[in-house]
Formats: structure tokens, C-alpha cells, sequence
């Protein structure tokens, strides 16, 4: 998720384990150690742009390698606190803080190597969007009810509503699942190949859901309220990615070919050429607007040049449009066509 909601989860933790004259001092170790996990943002390279989405919440995010990230920021935060704990308290304090950065991550659709090395495949959950301010608030209000009252009562309240929270998730995803495999059904398409359902950008009501048919995936919206029915909101159909046909003609040991293949196996397969530009490998999962099928991030490729790497980029244009068009799905009304029907 957003960095300072793994850091609030953090000191949240810490807090469930901090006697009254540690209450100021755990949260604080809590949640600077909920954030070491995404210290792997910074492995990159200036000539290889896929190595930095590759390995960001790669090993950092396993549950095997907690204790030693753990350990790592007692480590570093030791000349700070020494006056004040034990290198004992101040282990527990970060090994809590730690200890579920990897799995909320996991809770979201871009998902993590939680059980790396056992493992290579990132593991998604896809019932939380990667910034829910109603998950977020639960925790900072917690945090700070733990805080004011040093009572890690609070703190323990908000993990558990927070736990919550993620269970309303997962029922949600489960319901608007079901409401997609119907909508296929009617469509004839009784044997769908490939099928991912998840929330949009910062609620638990819409949903982008994408399936994979006969050589196509197909894109929908599915609005899901807590008391009410699904609302389907159709999207199009974009030709899948085929690298038997789409890359017959180049060598299979080139740099782009193996560039493409693991940009292939980051997308978990959901992978389509870009509606408006055939340069430009996208991936289909994700996109500003809940039924687009303009990507928010893909891969450069040049298929005259398979010598050199591909290029990822990141697209984050939502015209003004399609922004209200979002908000009415939102809110569960009608929607007008959109600006490109």
C-alpha cells in the first residue's frame, strides 16, 4: 500500500506490545520499520527499466525475510533510542513493525513475493486498492487514541477493525467476481481462460474486473454496494498479446525478447498491445478510468532494434470526463458514453 499507511500499520503493531512508559517511544520504531520493507524501491538501473518494478516488494516483502529486516532497523535506529530501551524491546518493537508489511502489500492487487524463496510468484489478494483512506484512517486514529490514552487497548482496537476492514474486501472481490462470471455467461463465454477482479483507486465499491476469451480480454466495471446488487458497467474487448505470433520474427535470446517475457511474467499474463499504440506493450490490469483500456503503465518496445532493452513507462492521464464518468460509477448512477464511443 502507500507508504504511510505500512508505516501506520507499523507503529500500530508496535503499540499492541508497548508498556505505558514505551507508548511514545514504540510506535514511532513501528513505524519507521514498516517502511524499511519498500527500501527496494531503490534497486534500479539506468539501463534496465524493468529491474526496479521486478524486484520492488520482492525479497524485502517475504515473511522469511522479517526477522532480518527487523534486525536491520534495530540496528539503525539503535544510536537513537539506546538511553531510552533495550536492544531486546527495541527488536520486539521492530520486528512488529515489520513483521505484516509484506502481506498488506500482498492484500492489494500488485501483490508481493511473500513466500520467497519457497516461492518466485508474487501472491495478490486484490481485495484492498493500493490507497484506501478508510483503511488508513482506522489505523492513524489508533494509532493516536493509543497514543493520547497509552493504552495499547486502542491499538489492538484497530488492528482488529482494520482486520475487518480487509474481510469486507475479500467479500466484496468474491461478489463482484460472481456478478462478472454471470455477465460472461450471457455473452456465451462459458470457459473463461483468465479472470482478475479488483478494486479501484481508493474504495471497496468499484470494481475493474478483466477476463481472457477466445484471444481477447474483456474489460469491465462492476459497482458493488454494501446492502445492494452489483451494477455492471461494460467496458470493450482489447486482442490479448500472443508471443508466438506477435514475436515470430525475432530471436529468442535478443535482450527485447527477454525483456518482454518478463515484463509478460510481471503482468501475470495480462498483456495487450496498446489500443492507440502497437509500440507500446501494456498491462491490461490496470488503468485510470475502472473500464479503459489505456494502461497506467507498459513497455517501449522497438521491434527493429531487439538488441536494446525495452523502456517501462508509467501514463497517468484521466481526462476531466472520464474523472466525472468515474465518480457516477462511483456512486453507483448512470454514466454517459464516453468521450472516445
Amino acid at each position: 500500500m502507500d507508504i504511510v499507511t505500512q508505516g501506520l500499520l507499523g507503529a500500530v503493531l508496535a503499540q499492541t506490545a508497548a508498556k505505558k512508559h514505551e507508548s511514545k517511544i514504540a510506535p514511532v520504531i513501528g513505524f519507521i520499520s514498516g517502511l524499511l520493507a519498500d527500501a527496494d524501491i531503490l534497486i534500479r538501473s539506468s539501463s534496465d527499466s524493468l529491474l526496479a518494478i521486478e524486484y520492488h516488494r520482492h525479497f524485502t516483502h517475504s515473511l522469511f525475510f522479517v526477522p532480518f529486516g527487523a534486525l536491520i532497523a534495530a540496528l539503525l535506529l539503535w544510536p537513537w533510542v539506546k538511553n531510552r530501551l533495550n536492544f531486546s524491546r527495541l527488536y520486539l518493537f521492530s520486528i512488529l513493525g515489520y513483521s505484516l508489511s509484506g502481506f498488506l502489500d500482498a492484500c492489494t492487487s500488485y501483490g508481493t513475493h511473500l513466500l520467497w524463496p519457497l516461492m518466485d510468484e508474487r501472491i495478490s489478494f486484490h481485495i484492498i486498492s493500493i490507497v484506501d483512506p478508510v483503511f488508513s484512517l482506522i489505523l492513524l486514529l489508533a494509532c493516536i487514541y493509543a497514543l493520547r490514552k497509552q493504552r495499547n487497548f486502542y491499538a489492538c482496537l484497530g488492528l482488529s477493525l482494520a482486520g475487518v476492514y480487509l474481510l469486507s474486501g475479500w467479500l466484496q472481490s468474491q461478489r463482484a467476481e460472481s456478478v462478472i462470471e454471470e455477465l460472461a455467461n450471457t455473452r456465451g463465454h462459458n470457459e473463461i481462460q483468465q479472470l482478475v477482479v479488483k478494486p479501484t483507486f481508493a474504495n471497496q465499491l468499484l470494481w475493474r474486473t478483466i477476463y481472457k476469451y477466445n484471444g481477447y480480454f474483456y474489460v469491465d466495471a462492476v459497482r458493488i454496494g454494501l446492502f445492494s446488487e452489483g451494477r455492471i458497467y461494460q467496458g470493450d474487448r482489447i486482442k490479448a498479446f500472443n508471443p508466438v505470433s506477435d514475436l515470430a520474427s525475432m530471436p529468442g535470446d535478443s535482450i527485447l525478447h527477454q525483456d518482454i517475457k518478463r515484463f509478460i511474467s510481471f503482468s501475470d499474463d495480462y498483456v495487450a498491445f496498446h489500443p492507440a499504440d502497437r509500440t507500446i506493450l501494456a498491462d491490461i490490469r490496470y488503468s485510470n478510468y475502472p473500464t479503459g483500456l489505456e494502461p497506467l503503465w507498459g513497455i517501449a518496445i522497438n521491434l527493429q532494434q531487439p538488441g536494446q532493452h525495452a523502456r517501462f513507462s508509467v501514463y497517468r492521464n484521466m481526462s476531466r470526463e472520464n474523472r466525472q464518468r468515474y465518480y457516477l460509477m462511483l456512486l453507483g448512477q448512470d454514466v454517459p458514453a464516453s468521450e472516445d464511443e
